[in-house]
């Protein structure tokens, strides 16, 4: 499925228009976008999103240290 994602501001003047070209098109829906705003919380607030921690995922290294390899023979 495609959306089409008209702006709230040009739907008086797209939508109708958009809707009647992919009219044919069953893959193609046109909406609306009515978001008002963000979503994320950005007040300090709020401290959730604030404290969120980033952690490193990748593995901790090994301990020690790896023993000495002989060049190869040539």
């Amino acid at each position: 499925m495609i959306y089409c994602v008209v702006p709230q501001e040009l739907a008086p003047e797209l939508l109708q228009q958009l809707e009647d070209y992919y009219a044919d098109d069953p893959n193609v829906k046109v909406i609306v976008d009515r978001r008002q705003g963000e979503r994320r919380d950005t007040s300090t607030e709020n401290e959730g999103p604030a404290l969120r921690l980033v952690r490193d995922r990748r593995r901790p290294r090994v301990v020690g240290e790896f023993p000495p390899v002989d060049p190869p023979a040539a």
